[in-house]
């Protein structure tokens, strides 16, 4: 599965750490992070993360965009909700993405944690089945 992972300044540390708990976990997908939280998970979980811009410089966008091509199948991205952010119409834009996507999508540690769990028990496939339709579709191979 391809998984973004996001996180404002105030949570960085807590993503940084959670990825390292769960990292037989993450290191069997494909990561994607905006910048500085990519450099850190990839620095401290010794893991691959291909890093996109900052935040506030694009990195939601990007993410967005690769969201809305169905190239993420999950977005856990602990984002601070008290403090006043400038590109919050981004942020805003980017879970509406997911819901639209249906893509999974954690705002929080415990929430994160339940997609992990799961996607490891192997309750998220159905991401994969999907993959696997709408590639047929576009060949014209699909059975209903």
């Amino acid at each position: 599965m391809n998984i973004a992972l996001v996180a404002h300044d105030v949570h960085k540390n807590l993503l940084v750490d959670f990825v390292i708990a769960y990292r037989h976990i993450f290191q069997k997908h494909q990561l994607f992070a905006t910048g500085t939280t990519g450099r850190r998970i990839s620095e401290a979980a010794k893991l691959d993360v291909i890093r996109l811009r900052s935040g506030p410089l694009g990195g939601d966008q990007q993410i967005g965009a690769m969201i809305a091509m169905d190239d993420i199948d999950m977005l856990i991205f602990f984002r601070d909700p008290i403090s006043a952010l400038g590109h919050e119409p981004d942020i805003t834009a980017l879970l509406r993405l997911c819901d639209v996507q249906r893509i999974p999508l954690a705002t929080n540690v415990a929430t994160a944690e339940m997609l992990i769990r799961a996607m490891e028990n192997g309750f998220l496939s159905w991401r994969e089945e999907i993959h696997k339709y709408e590639t047929a579709k576009l060949n014209g191979t699909e059975h209903i």
